[in-house]
């Protein structure tokens, strides 16, 4: 959730594109340096170290917990030390207390851009900025920021005062068996990241970023999160049947908790705008369902996606698992929908499965060509599906059924690289030992006026 990027042409799609949507934002202010990391989905948490003070916050790695304690001294280096914890309430008691008493204090390195841990300090810094009459732009992220979040961040700086990230690994939208566990998690790289656009921004934006919100699950989800199983409990925003279709046919709880986490962000942050990459393009018209179903008060805007060079694959946080075995073969999903477009635009006369058929065509001859290498040489993949759609629904067209040019249409898919065979010697297999990567990708078949 929450990838790609927006370009400032891109931000018009709100008033023509059939993915955009209306949705709100928040964020902004002052602190000092922080050297925290909140994975989300894994509870890790190091809470904000504030100038000659001790702070102690729970940290649970795996079915074990921790209290981290940051001691700084004045002009002393810090020193970080690990002890068994308490655990129910006392640990949340004491985790509670050692944060929102001083949340928001501690900044990004080198930067004013302060980081917030607990919904009651960011909420207070929220009101702070509605009394002072401020618009907030909301970027929810999951980590690892590349340049599609580097996008979005800019154009929310170009909309509004000030600018809310949020970096929050949720795990309520990743099924039982999927890559939770070993999601990339790079707080001082992500903090880098945006240290690098804050400075590009002086003088060229309306705004600047302000805060980072980077919760603990705890934090999100008080009473547990909730269950990862297709019919777990929990407290869940589900918006069906778009939720359903396609990406929710092969990870059926994504979108349940992509909707619930986005729920909470928004009431917490309470946004003017919130801003998304059309790489994720299911998860813009789920969200756009949402919000008018919900009457949430925000302006979604959805981006153009933002790819590497010079094969166009989509950037994703994802990439990083793909080492270069799999990376010179994981743009066969867009080769495959780009023979798909160019089929579809040159005769409108073309059925959904004659379009498709072009798409399935390059994947099909990829894969052979592969199949032919040696084991070591090779990077085999499964295509998980090809889809051509109704742009404001997501759902299929009919197998005889032509793309109506007066709508529009969105041609999706997913790939699912398979880990290596026969790995070498000293071979790059990417970010954990390279494990199965699903991308996706799309491309919007504009509307066309007659």
């Amino acid at each position: 959730m929450f990838r790609s990027g927006v370009t400032s042409a891109a931000r018009a799609v709100t008033k023509s594109s059939p993915i955009s949507v209306e949705t709100m934002a928040a964020a902004s202010t002052t602190g000092r340096r922080v050297p925290l990391w909140g994975t989300g989905g894994q509870d890790c948490a190091t809470t904000p170290a504030m100038p000659n003070k001790t702070t102690v916050t729970t940290i649970s790695a795996g079915r074990r917990s921790f209290h981290t304690t940051f001691i700084r001294s004045s002009g002393a280096s810090a020193a970080w030390a690990a002890t068994p914890a308490p655990s129910g309430a006392a640990a949340a008691s004491t985790a509670e207390s050692a944060t929102a008493q001083e949340d928001g204090q501690d900044t990004i390195p080198g930067t004013s851009i302060r980081v917030f841990r607990t919904v009651a300090g960011l909420r207070a810094w929220r009101r702070q900025q509605l009394l002072a009459g401020r618009t907030v732009g909301l970027v929810p992220t999951m980590g690892a920021l590349h340049e599609g979040h580097m996008d979005l961040v800019r154009a929310a700086a170009g909309d509004n005062d000030a600018v809310v990230v949020t970096i929050y690994v949720n795990p309520t939208q990743f099924g039982v068996h999927e890559d939770l566990g070993s999601y990339p998690r790079t707080w001082e790289a992500d903090g880098k990241a945006l240290a690098g656009v804050q400075s590009s921004l002086k003088g060229t934006a309306k705004g600047k970023i302000e805060a980072v919100f980077a919760p603990t699950t705890a934090e999100m989800y008080p009473s547990g999160p909730p269950s990862q199983e297709v019919n777990g409990h929990g407290s869940f925003v589900t918006i069906t049947p778009v939720g359903q279709l396609l990406e929710g046919a092969s990870r059926p709880t994504f979108f349940r908790g992509v909707a619930t986490v986005c729920m909470k962000l928004f009431h917490i942050v309470q946004p003017e705008t919130a801003y998304f990459g059309q790489k994720d393009v299911q998860q813009t018209v789920v969200l756009r369902r949402m919000v008018r179903d919900f009457a949430i008060p925000l302006k979604l805007v959805v981006g153009t996606t933002v790819r590497e060079q010079p094969d166009g694959l989509a950037l994703s946080s994802r990439n990083v698992y793909l080492g270069t075995r799999r990376r010179a073969v994981a743009n066969v999903l867009r080769r495959s929908l780009l023979a798909a477009e160019a089929a579809a635009v040159s005769d409108p006369s073309l059925t959904h499965d004659q379009i498709l058929a072009a798409a399935h065509r390059v994947a099909d001859e990829t894969l052979a060509a592969q199949k032919q290498l040696p084991p070591h040489e090779r990077a085999l993949f499964e295509i998980d599906y090809l889809s051509l759609s109704e742009a404001d629904t997501m759902e299929e067209l009919k197998g005889d059924q032509q793309v109506d040019r007066a709508k529009g249409a969105i041609l999706s898919g997913a790939v699912r690289m398979l880990p290596v065979e026969d790995p070498q010697p000293g071979e790059d297999l990417g970010h954990s030992s390279g494990p199965l990567v699903r991308l996706i990708d799309n491309i919007i078949i504009e509307p066309k006026e007659n």
